[in-house]
């Protein structure tokens, strides 16, 4: 199924969750946030939300500096 990551058109398999993508994108354990379609997705949720055919995707890497 086709969602949009960070802009960008992605094939993903059905049944996809926000840890999966995670772990797709080397993200998995890494400080990031998630919004799927203008909706912030909890860190809590991110094992048990499915993406859906469509979904606008962001992820935000969080980086420290000084």
């Amino acid at each position: 199924m086709e969602v949009i990551v960070n802009g960008l058109r992605k094939d993903v398999p059905t049944g996809t969750t926000v840890s999966g993508l995670l772990a797709t994108e080397g993200l998995a354990g890494k400080p990031c946030a998630v919004e799927i379609n203008k909706q912030v997705v909890p860190r809590r949720d991110h094992a048990d939300r499915a993406l859906a055919t469509g979904d606008v995707v962001e992820l935000v890497t969080l980086v420290g500096g000084g």
